[in-house]
């Protein structure tokens, strides 16, 4: 064989395995394609994961935020109640206190406005000492004074008489001493006479009326 064929079948040679080359890199290259294709799926997946880890934070921090209001308002609301306690503590006490001074300044009221009438009374004896011989007339009227004072200073406080006479008889104002037979069918059951009166206090019996009662 001459050289100038061996230089053209060496070149032969050259070109096919040129050609080989490329067919096998050909053939290679998608492989290399998938290979840059899945890191770039992954980094777009933990994109789309990021958000949902990035809203979690959120949330606990609004939550964090109203747990923090609610002691906030718990605080607000335990001291506006120790105020109203201390509030109504003190309105009981004082109420308490205003009703004993009123019990209290009520009975000295009464007692001053009796005192009129015990000066009367030690005036009339007064009188009748240093008058032996004074009239018994002028004395009862002396005397009649001194009861109708008093008795408009009952009324005054609001103490009136049980009006028990030829009355039916009443166990809510009347308390029955005796009873006594008597033939007058309009007397049965009525009160007959009084032994001692009975007195209201604003409508409230203060003593009941001692009668008898017919029967």
């Amino acid at each position: 064989m001459s050289r100038k064929n061996k230089k053209n079948g060496h070149k032969k040679m050259d070109e096919t395995n040129k050609d080989t080359k490329e067919t096998e890199e050909t053939k290679v290259q998608p492989e290399v394609s998938d290979d840059n294709t899945q890191p770039a799926e992954a980094e777009k997946s933990d994109a789309e994961a990021q958000p949902e880890k990035a809203e979690e934070p959120d949330e606990l921090t609004k939550l964090q935020q109203e747990n923090e209001k609610l002691k906030s308002d718990l605080q607000i609301v335990k001291k506006e109640y120790m105020f109203l306690m201390a509030e109504f503590d003190n309105f009981r006490k004082r109420t308490v206190k205003e009703k004993a001074d009123l019990i209290k300044n009520g009975a000295e009221n009464a007692m001053l406005d009796i005192l009129p009438v015990v000066d009367d009374f030690e005036r009339a004896i007064k009188s009748m000492d240093e008058n032996a011989e004074i009239d018994i007339k002028v004395m009862k009227e002396g005397v009649e004074l001194i009861y109708n004072k008093f008795m408009k200073y009952l009324e005054k406080n609001g103490v009136k008489e049980i009006d028990s006479t030829d009355k039916e008889f009443d166990t809510e104002f009347h308390d029955a001493v005796t009873t006594f037979p008597t033939d007058d069918e309009s007397k049965k059951g009525k009160i007959i006479d009084t032994v001692q009166k009975g007195y209201t206090i604003n409508d409230k019996v203060l003593r009941h009326a001692k009668v008898v009662v017919g029967k």
